[in-house]
Formats: C-alpha cells, sequence, structure tokens
C-alpha cells in the first residue's frame, strides 16, 4: 500500500511546516508503521518538509530484505544507530540551523542528549505529538483493519459462550487463556493486551489481572480483552452473570447499560469529548453511583490500543468523523462486585458505526 503511506507523509508535511520545522525525525514504530508499513523491530525515519525525494527510511542489517519490500517508495540506508544515522543524514543534507523535529514524547532523555552531541549543524527541536494527531482520523483501510480485530474478539467470546467457557469451577486464568488461544484460533495476530477476567468481587476491580480465583454461582465475571489484525487493536468489555441473577445485579446492569447508551449516542462529530463523558457520567451519577465510576469514559483505538482522543471529565478538543473510540463506563462496588459494558465504535455523521457487535444484553451463563 505505497501510495496510502505516501497520502499520510504529505498529511504529515503541511503538519511539519505548521510546526516551523524542516523536517521530522520519528523514531517511535508505531508511527513509522503508520508512516511507512515497516513492521520491524528497529528504524528511524527522516520526513522532510520538501517531499518524498529527500524523505530517508533506516533500518539494520537484520531488515535489508524486508525494508526493500515494505518501503519500497523511500531512499533507504542500512545503519546502526538507526536514528543517529538519520541525525547525520539531517546534518549533511540541511544544512546549518536547519531546525530538526524529534518526537520528544518518545525520547527519553538519555538519548536526547545523544541525539545533540551527535547534531553538528541542524537544530534539534521538540515536535511532539505530530503522527499521533493525524493518526486520530482512521481511513477506510484502518477502519477494515480494525473492523476484522473487533470481528476476532466478537466470534472468540461466542466460541466461549457456547462450549460452556464460563462455569463455577474454573479459574479465572484458565478462561483467560482460553479466550486468548480463541482469539488466535479466529485469525488474531496477538491480543491486545493482557486480558482481564474478573469474577465476583474481583469484577470490582476494574483492571484486575486473573488470578486463580475460581468462578461460582451466583458472580459477575467481567471480560475485557482485545485481538490485534495487521497492527489494529479491538478492545471490548462484557459483564456476565454465572445463574440467575441478584435483582441488585440486573439493576447494577441496567443502570451501566443506560449509561453505555448515553455515552454511544453522544459520539458524534464536533462533539467536545468531555461531554461524551458527562453524558455517560450524567447517568450514574443521578442514580447515586458517580464515586463508583472511577475512571474516564473511554479513548482512541488503533496501532495503540490507547491512543488519543481521550474521552474524560478532562479531555479537550472534538470528535471528528472515522476517529475510532471507546466508551466504557463502569461502576463498581468494593467487596460486592461490578460491571463495565465497553464497545469500539468509529464516530460517523449520526449514529456511530459500532464495530463490536457481542449482543449488551445480560448473558446468564
Amino acid at each position: 500500500m505505497p501510495e496510502i503511506h505516501a497520502a499520510r507523509r504529505r498529511a504529515l508535511r503541511q503538519r511539519i511546516q505548521d510546526a516551523e520545522l524542516d523536517a521530522l525525525l520519528v523514531t517511535d514504530l508505531r508511527n513509522i508503521r503508520y508512516l511507512t508499513g515497516f513492521t520491524g523491530s528497529n528504524a528511524a525515519l527522516l520526513v522532510h518538509e520538501g517531499g518524498d525525494e529527500d524523505t530517508v527510511f533506516c533500518t539494520d542489517g537484520r531488515y535489508t530484505t524486508q525494508a526493500e519490500a515494505q518501503v519500497p517508495d523511500l531512499r533507504r540506508i542500512i545503519e546502526r544507530p538507526s536514528a543517529l544515522a538519520l541525525v547525520a543524514e539531517a546534518d549533511d543534507r540541511l544544512g546549518k540551523g536547519r531546525a530538526v523535529g524529534f518526537e520528544s514524547q518518545h525520547v527519553s532523555v538519555e538519548q536526547h542528549a545523544t541525539f545533540t552531541d551527535a547534531a553538528e549543524s541542524v537544530l534539534l527541536v521538540r515536535g511532539p505529538g505530530l503522527v499521533e494527531r493525524l493518526r486520530e482520523v482512521k481511513d477506510d483501510t484502518e477502519i477494515a483493519a480494525l473492523r476484522a480485530a473487533c470481528a476476532v474478539a466478537d466470534r472468540a467470546l461466542a466460541d466461549l459462550l457456547e462450549h460452556g467457557g464460563l462455569r463455577p469451577g474454573r479459574t479465572e486464568r484458565e478462561v483467560a487463556r482460553e479466550l486468548e488461544n480463541r482469539m488466535a484460533d479466529h485469525g488474531a495476530d496477538a491480543v491486545a493486551f493482557p486480558s482481564i477476567v474478573a469474577a465476583g468481587a474481583n469484577s470490582a476491580i476494574p483492571h484486575h489481572r486473573p488470578t486463580g480465583a475460581v468462578l461460582a454461582a451466583g458472580d459477575f465475571v467481567k471480560l475485557d480483552f482485545g485481538a490485534v489484525v495487521d497492527g489494529y487493536h479491538s478492545d471490548m468489555t462484557r459483564t456476565i452473570v454465572l445463574g440467575e441473577p441478584a435483582q441488585w445485579q440486573r439493576d447494577l446492569y441496567t443502570l451501566v447499560a443506560a449509561a453505555q447508551a448515553a455515552g454511544t449516542e453522544a459520539v458524534r462529530p464536533g462533539h467536545e469529548v468531555s461531554a461524551v463523558d458527562a453524558a455517560a457520567r450524567t447517568v450514574i451519577d443521578d442514580a447515586g453511583f458517580g464515586e463508583q465510576f472511577t475512571h474516564s469514559l473511554g479513548h482512541g483505538v488503533g496501532l495503540d490500543v490507547h491512543e488519543a482522543p481521550s474521552l474524560a471529565k478532562t479531555g479537550a478538543g472534538t470528535l471528528s468523523a472515522c476517529m475510532a473510540v471507546t466508551v466504557e463506563p463502569g461502576v463498581y462496588l468494593a467487596g460486592r462486585g461490578g460491571v463495565r459494558i465497553e464497545d469500539t465504535l468509529v464516530v460517523r455523521e449520526g449514529t456511530p458505526e459500532l464495530l463490536t457487535m457481542s449482543t449488551k444484553e445480560l448473558v446468564v451463563a
């Protein structure tokens, strides 16, 4: 897909020019993948504001053949350390006093000192978030990968339920292992993050990690998991109950489902991200459980499972069409149990596109 990556670099050049930079040194591997298609473990990219004819890609000798296949449309250098090689390249080609941005949010103090020592002519200037802001709005290729990743997670959950994988007597770790194996069976390249399986009182811990705790009749079981397909992540949470739910469990689930529906309804182009959070949070606040909703409503998802924008009380900015976000309110009652319901969505004019299709009705296993 060289034409797609070339288009992304063209869009980045406008941001580089707006930042009054002559070039941007890209060192984050996900940003490099986004701009070139390269999937190796070591690379750097010097994006020149003038065009691809002056843009240079660098990796080491392990990836010579891979770089030829994945980055056929840029000049390639094989050298290590790759970033330092491109600092030297900028020195040679740009000249004294030219401004080269670097991804300061990804560069350590030690790396910055090394870059500075190596730069004899150019000026190194902080350039945080230039690629990440571009990545917030997904193109059709990215949305197709997100759909595929969400479909893998949906199928894995359906299989888990169909084959009795959620039942009393199993441990959280056993369920997590089976869920992740089923995602692999359905085509996941990897898991999006370590799966959360939280049973009984553990379901009231928002980011509980699976343990040897045994599932029991009457438990809420919270499952937060996702798959990676073509580098793109899905993220979904469903909460089920083992056996006939108690009334408090039905009431709590109904409340969180109403908040999730309100948050989803607010996912529209032009809406402030803080207002989207408020739409769901108000439902929970009004029911008297505001203090038990302890995290933000959601986040962007793509090449990273957590990326901009942040749907939070303190979030800044507005939604745009084709952003991919999660909506995941939760209420957590310490010592008893908790409920979270999460979908991955694409912002569209009018109703958002739902990518995680597993039922949000209360499932009784």
